[in-house]
């Protein structure tokens, strides 16, 4: 992990198109700023955590799904 000590109102660079922020620091809360293109999600990690377990529990679900068919197949061409 790279650790950088920034400012308010100073930013940094990842790559050649995202640029984060400092806009203001207020106590223990820093508020940043995120400029990238919009092909580039952008999320809070808490939100990107539930968007993953969402996709894990649809892929699972799939999966069943698809076992469940195959098995229905099997059982039929008996």
């Amino acid at each position: 992990m790279l650790v950088l000590t920034r400012k308010a109102n100073q930013s940094i660079m990842i790559g050649d198109e995202i640029e984060v922020s400092v806009l203001a620091v207020m106590g223990e809360k820093v508020r940043i700023g995120i400029e990238a293109p919009r092909s580039v999600p952008v999320f809070r990690k808490e939100v990107y955590l539930e968007i993953q377990q969402e996709r894990t529990a649809e892929s699972t679900n799939v999966d069943r799904q698809k076992v469940n068919e195959a098995l229905n197949r099997l059982k039929s061409n008996k």
